[in-house]
């Protein structure tokens, strides 16, 4: 039996980087856990491969002489309770990565086939009025109100504003779980979603555990930070963040206005109608959240601050209560194409039919293992008869 030189303090360490704060948590499958994090034991190196793979680390880690830092590999602007969010988790992490390894990807695909830039990214800057960019973003995507309006669902709604994206050129990724896996479920409550900047291959990923209505905004959020030609993760909330960094704090004036444009908002105000009503009434009929209809409310001077404050509040406590939206399901196809976009599936598919990207290759980004399910995903986007 051989026992595994690890620290102590790598398993602590990896424990709490997979965000399970109590080593309690994990005493079912690892009884010896306490002692392992104390020192007055080591695991063997199977116990420690297994523990490994339960925490999502690579092994490697739990072998250096202290914990390593992992920085993001993109700007963090994400917040909680106003404070800065400090670690991510290996699931953010993981989506990181993977969405990079398929933007890198389509990128060279890009380059290869000799695709023009997408024009409107960095074609924005901080100093430009968001209702402007809003404008300029609605004409590029042909995010029409009344065709949303007409969507009967939140569901389809967003569909169609993922699809505008997509046609502009974004690729657009949408999971509630860490690649394929359906035991890893992405927490909206840590991220809601990041944008990818590039001038060829302009990724936006939305966390699919959100709400419909949440992805909404996360989505024109993300575009506008691709419109800034920046990279970020994002919380994406709908609040007017006073004191925040500036750039979120535009990102959000911008989705406000281009989902609820004021001009939209003002003829449909009914100033004696019951908030509550307002709200819902609101909601459904421009498919954004509730929490977007406040922020619009005040934004138009139908609320003062006290009021917005006292409202932002309950409802954000409501939406809690009902939060729980499902990560997976439905078609598979749809499902699949959801998480890498069909632009990028699209791409993959010719790119390999033609020789020019190994099978492994695609089907690992793509998160299939069989032939059979390849085929069928390329004649889903169109490349197989």
């Amino acid at each position: 039996m051989t026992l595994a030189p690890v620290r102590p303090e790598l398993i602590v360490w990896a424990r709490q980087r997979a965000r399970i704060h109590d080593a309690g948590d994990l005493q079912g499958r690892f009884p010896q856990l306490v002692a392992w994090e104390s020192g007055e034991a080591q695991p063997t190196l199977k116990q420690l491969e297994a523990f490994a793979q339960a925490v999502h680390v690579p092994i490697g880690y739990l072998f250096l002489p202290q914990p390593p830092e992992e920085p993001l590999p993109i700007p963090d602007f994400r917040t909680h309770d106003g404070r800065a969010v400090r670690r991510a988790s290996p699931d953010l992490l993981d989506m990181l990565y993977a969405c990079q390894e398929r933007q890198g990807w389509y990128r060279e695909f890009a380059l290869t086939m000799r695709l023009p830039e997408v024009g409107f990214v960095g074609r924005a800057s901080l100093d430009d009025r968001p209702q402007d960019v809003a404008a300029r973003m609605a004409q590029t995507l042909g995010f029409d109100i009344g065709a949303r309006a007409a969507c009967r669902t939140w569901e389809e709604a967003l569909r169609q504003f993922i699809a505008q994206a997509d046609a502009a050129g974004v690729l657009v990724m949408v999971s509630g779980v860490v690649l394929s896996n359906n035991r890893r479920t992405l927490d909206p409550e840590e991220f809601r979603g990041f944008a990818l900047a590039d001038s060829r291959a302009p990724l936006v990923f939305i966390n699919g555990a959100d709400t419909k209505s949440g992805q909404m905004f996360t989505l024109a959020h993300e575009l506008a930070h691709l419109w800034l030609g920046s990279s970020a993760v994002s919380d994406a909330s709908a609040a007017p963040l006073n004191g925040y960094r500036r750039e979120e704090v535009w990102c959000n004036a911008v989705a406000a206005e281009l989902l609820v444009p004021l001009e939209a908002l003002r003829p449909v105000i009914e100033p004696l109608e019951p908030l509550d009503d307002a709200m819902q009434r609101l909601s459904r009929q421009f498919k954004v959240s509730t929490l977007v209809i406040l922020r619009r409310l005040y934004d138009a001077g139908a609320l003062d601050r006290a009021a917005f404050d006292r409202a932002w509040t309950e409802e954000r406590a409501r939406l809690r209560k009902l939060a729980g939206a499902s990560a997976g399901g439905g078609d598979f196809y749809r499902t699949t194409l959801s998480r890498v976009s069909r632009r990028f599936a699209r791409a993959l598919v010719e790119s390999t039919l033609e020789g020019q990207t190994l099978y492994r290759d695609a089907f690992r980004m793509l998160g299939v293992k069989k032939t059979e399910t390849f085929n069928n995903i390329g004649r889903e986007v169109g490349v197989l008869g």
